[in-house]
């Protein structure tokens, strides 16, 4: 995980100093300066070299369609730069969450060469480790105290400390008189100051940390419990009895390796070092701490969502595009009857275009939000200020939207001004006339398909309500 995250860092490095000197021009929302200037070299080196990651035709399309008039060159730039600054502030956060968690992972790591390992210092917490016997490839945990020193106590919850501590012993068992699992026996219980130190009175069936082994017959004897605290001591017993439980060969070792680690744990506590057992049974035994690592894990989850961003944006720009499309397709009928009103007063159809340009720039002024439709009409508009013809001007409107409702209605406007023909309006009411009736169609299918996904919500609630229902309805009946 360092390597990989040193090579990161080394290549995040080496951009920064080739972006250094480059000029900020834009402020990239969420990104620092540093990963804007990166984003935009990248973005030159990409166009330089003709890159289709950062030079994507339909990308360009779909800008100029969403954008009509603007920069298609500062469209571009601003948009793929974007996308890559987020894409490499996403990189570099897993890169270096990664490598905390690796820092972290590795620190945890207690086991020493010779198979030793060192204890805390009496104000540091017990800790819990994770050891694997590599040639039985056997998992135990194994908790690790610190170095005893003087231990508290109070004596006033010596009582209460003693009613919860005979609710836990017994652990899975049905009673300390039915033993055939191992018990809890804590050495202290959170919220008390009492330190405790078991003593069996037979060791051979139930071991001082709650370990019970296997016994041909039934077994009773005394488990006792001292209970300090400075230089006051309590002692409590236990009757228990330990009930016969066949194990497997397999679980018998691994019962015999858990006993003689917490066994050897036990012994050395009053050493700064413990020294893993080396054998059982002649049988050698090598141990290797399990750490959790999940530094690899949020790295790979921060590349493949950095991935993931860059790649997707591409998709919801031209989601963006289909969305303006459907609104357009929406609004067409309405833009044909105002049209077909215009003209029946006696205006002309570059009037008509003026006259609705003014009306929306008022709107806007008012604040009014953006109209997708009335924005092509006030850039067309703007082209017949220009000295652009009005075939010319209709045929871009008609393009720019990319609907085939708007192409038609601008082919029977240029139509118009070539030929000169009579019956414009009369063509336009039949158009208003066939598009309110597709609109009308429009609605109905919305509707279906809002009810179809409606059903699968409407079912749920019928089953809880029949359930509400028949509940209580069983309940009360009696046979």
């Amino acid at each position: 995980m360092y390597l990989a995250a040193g090579a990161v860092m080394a290549a995040y490095l080496v951009l920064c100093l080739l972006s250094v000197r480059r000029p900020v021009t834009k402020e990239v929302s969420g990104s620092p300066r540093f990963i804007y200037r990166m984003a935009d070299f990248l973005y030159e080196c990409a166009k330089a070299r003709n890159l289709p990651l950062l030079n994507s035709r339909q990308v360009e399309r779909d800008l100029e369609k969403l954008h009509p008039g603007e920069d298609k060159e500062r469209l571009c730039r601003t948009y793929y730069v974007d996308k890559t600054a987020k894409s490499l502030l996403l990189c570099l956060a897993g890169t270096i969450l990664g490598a905390v968690l690796c820092f972290r992972a590795g620190a945890g790591n207690r086991l020493e060469e010779g198979g030793q390992i060192r204890r805390g210092t009496y104000l540091e917490e017990e800790q819990e480790i994770i050891l694997e016997e590599m040639s039985e490839q056997e998992v135990f945990r194994i908790k690790v105290s610190e170095q005893k020193l003087d231990r508290e106590e109070a004596e006033a919850l010596y009582r209460d400390f003693l009613a919860e501590l005979t609710n836990l012993l017994p652990g899975k068992n049905p009673s300390l008189r039915e033993i055939t699992q191992d018990l809890i026996l804590p050495e202290a219980l959170e919220g008390y100051p009492f330190q405790v130190e078991w003593k069996s009175e037979c060791p051979d069936f139930l071991s001082s940390s709650g370990k019970v082994k296997a016994v041909s017959c039934e077994e009773e004897f005394l488990l006792t419990a001292v209970v300090t605290y400075e230089d006051m001591e309590w002692q409590q017993d236990f009757p228990v009895r330990v009930t016969p439980c066949v194990l497997s060969e397999e679980d018998r070792k691994y019962r015999e390796i858990e006993i003689l680690l917490q066994q050897s744990e036990e012994d050395t506590r009053k050493e700064a070092v413990w020294i893993l057992p080396k054998e059982l049974d002649g049988t050698s035994l090598v141990w290797k701490q399990v750490v959790r690592d999940d530094s690899l894990l949020f790295w790979v989850a921060g590349l493949v969502t950095a991935a993931a961003v860059f790649f997707l944006k591409d998709k919801d720009l031209h989601g963006t595009l289909e969305k303006r499309k459907e609104t357009l397709r929406r609004e067409y009928s309405g833009i044909v009857q105002k049209i077909v009103l215009y003209l029946g007063a006696g205006m002309t159809i570059r009037g008509v275009f003026g006259k609705l340009a003014g009306e929306y720039q008022q709107a806007r002024a008012a604040g009014a939000s953006k109209d997708p439709v009335l924005e092509e009409i006030l850039y067309t508009c703007r082209e017949l200020q220009a000295g652009v013809t009005e075939t010319v001007a209709y045929e871009h409107f008609g393009k720019r939207t990319g609907v085939q409702e708007y192409i038609c209605l601008c082919t029977l406007l240029q139509q118009n001004l070539k030929k000169g023909t009579s019956t414009l309006l009369t063509r336009l009411r039949e158009e208003a006339d066939k598009a309110a009736l597709e609109k009308l169609q429009s609605s109905r299918r919305r509707g279906e398909e809002a009810v179809t996904k409606l059903l699968v919500p409407m079912v749920m609630m019928l089953l809880v309500v029949m359930v509400m229902i028949m509940i209580p309805a069983f309940s009360s009946t009696t046979f």
